[in-house]
């Protein structure tokens, strides 16, 4: 079987934009202004890489959905008031390895647990929205990660078979999304997860840096 890798399906915040921080300062914000328990860092830190609502209802399990709603809306006046200040740079080696992969003939996507307008405005902030030929956002799907769902959508939009890819992402449900969408995946080091973890999630590869991904993909 042909094991190359043609497309690579990148998640975002953690794995190509450094995001962590504007993301506990904007939870916790909401969690003060919503008069809620405050919740710690590596509390928040956990529950990147889901959606807000499932992020809120994770910290707060307790939490109605319509609860949980309202802290989504939120936050999102808290993010979008002060846009500028939340543009993320990107990781050590992100740019020169998308455009190295891109100079190979390697197609790439995303599917990312981020709504598509902030999505969409931090790539092209970032100068990288041109690697890209398909952006999947939150509001793109109807069940997030771990389901897999955003793989397979990307998969039959753009015409791949699972064994055509590979997802790259910092979380663990980056790594679920990718085997229950019998998808190989690369665990990064450098986002919000530790090797441990993302070996235990069943990554293929863990790498430390990016760059790393240009040895993977001849394999």
């Amino acid at each position: 079987m042909d094991m190359r890798c043609k497309h690579i399906i990148f998640d975002f915040d953690g794995t190509l934009g450094d995001t962590r921080q504007n993301i506990v300062v904007t939870l916790q914000a909401t969690m003060r202004d919503m008069g809620l328990d405050m919740r710690s860092e590596e509390a928040c830190v956990a529950t990147i890489g889901l959606t807000l609502e499932q992020s809120f209802m994770t910290m707060y399990p307790t939490m109605s959905r319509e609860e949980a709603q309202r802290c989504v809306l939120h936050y999102r006046d808290i993010f979008y008031r002060s846009i500028e200040e939340y543009v993320p740079r990107s990781f050590d080696d992100v740019v020169a390895t998308l455009a190295e992969l891109h100079r190979r003939g390697i197609t790439m996507s995303i599917a990312s647990s981020r709504s598509s307008p902030s999505l969409l405005l931090f790539l092209r902030s970032m100068e990288i929205a041109d690697y890209f030929c398909y952006v999947l956002g939150s509001d793109s799907v109807t069940k997030h990660k771990p389901d897999p769902e955003p793989v397979n959508n990307i998969l039959s939009t753009l015409r791949l078979s699972p064994s055509d890819a590979l997802v790259v992402g910092d979380m663990p449900v980056d790594i679920l999304m990718a085997r229950d969408a019998s998808v190989r995946s690369v665990g990064v080091t450098y986002g919000n997860s530790s090797r441990e973890e993302l070996l235990s999630a069943g990554a293929d590869y863990v790498i430390d840096s990016i760059s790393e991904l240009l040895h993977i993909v001849e394999r």
